[in-house]
């Protein structure tokens, strides 16, 4: 395996309070109250981070571990009390040894925080809980920004469902045509962008490709 995981050093806070506003601002677009969809503990289970560091975070307050490799074994130690086996108990050291590639001794070291995570370990235990890339290794507050982010694309879909749902209801003449042209659903992947640059070049690209089909004048 090679060396030790490095921290890139990059603190990327900017995009927490940016997807905060915007789930919040759905939510209360569909009358779910914020308590549900701000819920510490779940979370902190879906992220990874600590709840009283998600709750510092969701409160506009700085906080998070910033050594890489406290934050992996804080995260490995939360896998594996809440990614349970089938019949419930906890999978032993020799199980997510063999599980991930590696051996007992291997699995029992970065579990203490004894040995220093590679690329290669945080690769092989994500795919071993079945989580997603970055889990065990991303920065507090961005970590928290990527569960908002799941959060907002669920609250999205919510919003398209309920919106079709009227349109039916109604017989709205726009709706239908919003619709059939697939002018919602192209405003919904836009939206799940994260970033307003992101969303911006979207917006380009369709004011490029208008133009590239525009019919010459009569």
């Amino acid at each position: 395996m090679t060396g030790g995981f490095e921290n890139p050093g990059t603190t990327r806070t900017a995009a927490l309070p940016s997807v905060l506003s915007r789930v919040a601002a759905l939510a209360d677009r569909l009358g779910v109250p914020h308590a549900e969809v701000f819920d510490t503990g779940r979370l902190s289970a879906a992220c990874g981070v600590p709840e009283s560091v998600v709750k510092a975070l969701l409160s506009g307050r700085p906080a998070g571990q910033p050594d890489v490799q406290a934050r992996f074994v804080q995260r490995l130690d939360l896998l594996r009390r809440t990614r349970l086996k089938p019949n419930g108990r906890r999978y032993t050291q020799q199980e997510i040894a063999d599980g991930a590639g590696m051996s007992r001794q291997q699995a029992g070291a970065l579990i203490n925080g004894d040995r220093r995570p590679t690329m290669e370990h945080c690769d092989a235990l994500q795919r071993f809980f079945r989580v997603h890339a970055g889990f065990l290794t991303a920065e507090d507050p961005e970590a928290l920004a990527d569960a908002l982010r799941r959060t907002e694309q669920e609250l999205l879909q919510q919003l398209a469902d309920r919106e079709r749902q009227a349109a039916e209801a109604a017989d709205d003449p726009l709706e239908r045509l919003l619709q059939d042209h697939g002018v919602r659903g192209i405003a919904w992947r836009a939206a799940q962008l994260p970033t307003d640059q992101h969303r911006d070049k979207v917006a380009e690209w369709l004011d490029m490709l208008l133009e590239s089909v525009k019919r010459p004048e009569s």
